[in-house]
């Protein structure tokens, strides 16, 4: 049937005038009717020798959801000429043809919508947990059926095993085995009519971008009466396709339609093989097709998905998959949980029980969390004799007491690789402790808690696993439970077999050391566990923060069965409490960073780590310079601080040595330097100079420059006065337009005369008002009027007509000095410039209050004018010791060459994106000071995307943020540390997010 018959279909039967455009159909031939801008339709054109029963079936329960279901915008059945809901038409091989006129739902269909976000797919659930209630009060007779999409009938499959390769048998045959294993009690689930086919080109969404909300269902065809869990399987199992972790996108979807329709824990028991057989028909479905209709594009198009959801859901427990979907319908997660600490609480149980030679049941709680202040830095807690040393010394402290600590303490001393995965939103850790840990020397007997019997015995060999790990079943009058003892030297743990008998008190092992027992500071990890899961020779010790609730259901804490009030974990004040005391008593104009604010506990190098141990990738950050809380920077201050810090009136070797290490970076006329404690100290200190040595006080600025937050900076820093709160520009302040070759005043690569003239004007309005100019203050690379690269020769230029009429040429190099631009180790010598002055500020310290002022002699002669100038802070020992450690660093590690190598690699990668994406304007900048300009088509600024980039993007751990007038300039100023592979890791990303319809519909 072609798009022109069904138009004339459309009128004789219909008497409506429209256009036809063909839709993709398993069976039916289906069009597009558009009448209107407004109005359009669906003429269904159904296969020959479809029964006339089935389609009066789907046209009822249209009717009945449009009756007591108008919300779920479900199609309406238009009646044709005659009132008939039912037409008949002849094809052109004389096969008779029902057709029905159905009205279009407006909006887009599932698979084209990016991304599929929690929020959507819980509205997804909640949709069709809504639509199942309603249709409870339907029937029909053609809804029993016989029907091979239905769950409920789908072993039928079986009989096609032979059409797939052995592994694809292996797959399909396990999952059915399952489903006949459980068939007795599934078949006694609850049943009823359900839509039976939420597929991804079923589902229509709304067209907001932001924030989607899905609007209807379609096509009734499949619906059928069966377990209702079908449907949710069904709905789970295509909206789970192209996600890294299927489990963790299914449970919005449960969590949604248990909301709308309350599920039976007896059903989630079923929900995991139910997907997993959604997914056998439609694999099984698709093979068959392929040989009978190989043309048709359409009936295989969730093959090569379903396949790869397949071979990941097999990797899933089936427990914990049903863990998982209990606790996203808000059951306990484990179903013996309350069980188990009803039983501990009847029982009493002390810690001498577990260690028969140290008669102690007192304990001191030790802090190993990622904010633990004792942790200390990275380089002293992957030190293991410092680390065993620090245990010692504490238990000398607390000689009558045990140390101990840990259950779901959020830690990051898990290193191995084997630790991580990509989930849904980038790179997770398993960071969660499911344990408490007993520190106790080497050689400690352990003792079996109670009686039971050896699951596992084993050595647990690696880098931060187990060693020797010894698991007890223990079997109590109500219920089995397991108790883990890991960390135990290889030897005694080897002794034992599986299957062996162990009383209360018998010793199973003894605390091994290092390597051995899996490179730990000898300790025991103790760990309750209400099920094995499918694991025979581990079992998880630490669990992902998005998998803490779960975990902590099948994983109980130890501390039910002691009950030691030092043992329970402290509680710690939530980020909704900060925020609402930083509103309270901290000023108003004191922003924090995205929609949803982060904590921060911890950094280490390119990374900032939040209190569950995430760690987010810091492209933003040029403060610190060689790296967050890099070690050698942390001592250099740290054993300086124990010595001494006072002020420059007494004599030390550090200032000097600073002075040197600077100087040497620099050209010979800038000879002299004034250490202060912050940029804005700095460029406040240089204008005061400036305008000593000169004697006049008008300053040439640019617009969108900033200088600092001092009231002198802010009068010359267009970014604060020219903005929201500003009073404009001082009288003594005189801005010329940003020199944007981009998007500025004037554009292309030869603008460097027509800016310089716009100085020259100011330069002589100065004049005209019988005054002086004091200088010129500007970056080499303007920073926040959005990482802006001065046009060739303009900065030459400028400093020469500045200099001709007796002004200063002051570079402020807080943002881009210190090698960071890799071609060059200051900002000012990419132009082939020598300033009188340059200022120095977030660089320098590495997130220490350090900052400078550099001049040549004649400036500080000029301003030795008879006051003396005091800091009372600049210079002192303690901020020396760490600026010489940074210079040093960034010589001795070369990062300026990684700047530049680094720097170019990322230059040109986001240039091919830029070549993919043309939201992406312009890209600049050097080394690792470089800007990402967002706009449309008409280089109009797009605010509001960069807004949704900079938070999606940190959604997937990646930290960013924006700068220019308009707020449209991705900024990236990460650590030094930063290499390659972290750019190859924010390229991924950014291309990620620019295909989400949000940036995609931009421009």
């Amino acid at each position: 049937m072609t798009a022109e018959q069904s138009e004339a279909l459309l009128l004789d039967l219909y008497n409506i005038k429209g256009s036809a455009s063909p839709l993709p159909g398993e069976i039916d031939s289906n069009f597009k009717i558009k009448v209107s801008d407004s109005e359009a339709y669906i003429l269904k054109i159904a296969a020959p020798n479809t029964p006339s029963d089935h389609l009066e079936f789907q046209n009822a329960l249209l009717q009945h959801i449009a009756t007591h279901g108008s919300h779920l915008n479900a199609s309406r059945v238009i009646a044709n000429a005659l009132g008939g809901l039912i037409s008949e038409c002849y094809d052109s091989n004389e096969n008779k043809r029902y057709v029905r006129l159905i009205t279009w739902v407006p909006g887009r269909v599932w698979s084209v919508v990016n991304p599929q976000s929690d929020n959507l797919r819980f509205n997804l659930g909640r949709h069709c947990g809504t639509l199942t209630k309603i249709l409870q009060e339907f029937d029909h007779e053609e809804a029993y059926r016989d029907f091979e999409w239905d769950i409920a009938q789908s072993l039928w499959t079986k009989d096609h095993l032979h059409l797939f390769s052995e592994e694809e048998q292996d797959i399909l045959h396990g999952f059915q085995e399952q489903f006949e294993a459980a068939l007795e009690p599934y078949s006694r689930l609850r049943k009823g009519l359900v839509h039976n086919d939420a597929n991804d080109n079923n589902i229509i969404v709304s067209e907001d971008l932001k924030h989607p909300q899905v609007r209807a269902l379609i096509d009734y065809g499949d619906a059928i009466h069966t377990q209702i869990i079908n449907d949710l399987a069904i709905a789970c199992s295509y909206a789970m396709m192209h996600h890294m972790d299927p489990l963790e996108a299914a449970l919005p979807i449960v969590k949604g339609y248990h909301n709308s329709f309350p599920l039976l824990e007896e059903e989630l028991e079923h929900l995991y093989v139910a997907i997993a057989m959604r997914l056998v028909i439609s694999v099984t479905k698709s093979a068959i097709n392929k040989i009978k209709d190989p043309d048709n594009d359409y009936l295989n198009i969730s093959e090569q998905p379903a396949w790869d959801l397949l071979k990941k859901w097999r990797l899933i427990s089936k427990e914990f998959a049903t863990c998982s979907f209990r606790s996203a319908c808000d059951f306990n997660a484990h179903p013996k949980e309350v069980t188990f600490s009803e039983w501990a609480n009847s029982n009493t149980f002390y810690v001498a029980d577990l260690f028969p030679n140290v008669e102690i049941n007192d304990i001191h709680h030790l802090d190993l969390s990622v904010s633990s202040e004792w942790m200390g830095h990275r380089k002293d807690f992957d030190d293991l004799e410092l680390f065993e040393f620090k245990i010692r010394r504490l238990q000398k402290c607390v000689p009558n007491k045990i140390i101990a600590g840990g259950y779901l303490e959020p830690r990051i001393i898990y290193t191995s690789s084997a630790y991580d995965k990509i989930g849904n939103n980038g790179k997770e850790s398993r960071t969660i402790h499911l344990g408490v840990d007993f520190w106790l020397p080497a050689g400690t007997p352990v003792s079996a808690i109670c009686d039971g019997e050896i699951v596992i015995a084993i050595n647990n060999a690696g880098d931060k696993e187990y060693g020797g790990l010894v698991v007890i079943k223990h079997c109590t009058d109500i219920m089995d439970f397991y108790t883990l003892y890991g960390h135990l030297s290889v030897q005694s743990v080897t002794m034992h077999k599986v299957g062996d008998h162990i009383k209360k008190g018998d010793i199973i092992g003894y605390l091994g050391s290092y390597p051995e027992n899996g490179n730990w500071v000898p300790h025991l990890h103790f760990q309750i566990l209400l099920s094995l899961l499918d694991y025979k020779n581990d079992y998880p010790g630490v669990a992902y923060y998005s998998q803490m609730g779960i975990w902590k259901s099948i994983c109980p804490d130890p501390n039910l069965l002691f009950k030691i009030e030092s043992l329970r974990k402290p509680s710690a004040i939530s980020d909704e409490e900060l925020m609402q005391y930083r509103q309270q008593h901290l000023g108003k104009n004191i922003s924090l960073q995205y929609d949803t604010p982060i904590r921060m506990v911890r950094g280490d190098g390119v990374y900032l780590i939040d209190p569950f141990g995430r760690n987010y990738l810091d492209t933003v950050n040029n403060v610190a310079h060689v790296g967050h809380e890099n070690f050698r920077v942390v001592k250099a201050g740290q054993d300086q601080m124990a010595l001494l810090n006072t002020n420059t009136r007494y004599l030390h070797e550090h200032i000097t040595t600073l002075t040197k290490e600077l100087l040497a970076t620099l050209p010979s006329p800038l000879a002299v330097v004034y250490f202060v404690n912050s940029g804005s100290e700095a460029n406040d200190l240089a204008i005061r100079m400036a305008k000593c040595a000169t004697g006049e006080r008008d300053f040439i600025v640019s617009a969108s420059g900033y200088h600092g937050h001092t009231d002198t900076c802010i009068g010359l820093s267009s970014y604060k006065f020219d903005g929201e709160g500003g009073e404009g520009a001082p009288e003594y302040t005189h801005t010329f337009v940003m020199p944007d070759a981009y998007r500025g005043t004037y554009r292309g690569s030869d603008t460097a005369a027509l800016y310089t003239a716009e100085v020259q004007t100011l330069i002589d309005a100065v004049h005209q008002k019988g005054r002086g100019v004091a200088g010129v203050l500007l970056e080499p690379i303007l920073s926040c009027g959005g990482q802006i690269e001065l046009p060739k020769g303009f900065l030459k230029s400028v400093y020469t007509n500045i200099r001709a009429v007796g002004g200063l040429c002051i570079s402020d190099e807080v943002q881009v000095g210190c090698g960071r631009v890799g071609k060059a180790f200051w900002g000012f010598q990419l132009h082939d410039v020598v300033p009188d002055i340059i200022t120095i500020g977030k660089p320098l310290g590495n997130g220490h209050p350090l900052a400078a002022v550099v001049c040549t002699r004649e400036v500080a002669n000029s301003f030795a004018n008879g006051m003396e100038y005091f800091n009372t802070f600049g210079g002192n020992p303690v901020s020396c010791a760490v600026g010489i450690e940074v210079l040093r660093i960034v010589k001795e590690e070369k990062l300026q060459e990684q700047a530049y190598r680094v720097g170019s690699f990322l230059k040109s990668k986001l240039q091919e994106l830029a070549s993919l994406y043309p939201i992406i304007g312009d890209v600049r900048g050097q080394g690792l000071f470089l800007g990402i300009e967002l706009v449309n088509r008409h280089l109009r600024p797009l605010s509001d995307q960069t807004r949704y980039l900079i938070n999606r993007m940190k959604d997937f751990g990646i930290l960013m943020s924006s700068d220019g007038p308009d707020r449209n300039v991705l900024k990236i100023k990460p650590p030094m540390l930063f290499t390659e592979e972290h750019a190859e890791e924010l390229i991924f990303y950014l291309k990620k997010i620019l295909d989400e319809d949000v940036m995609k519909h931009a421009y």
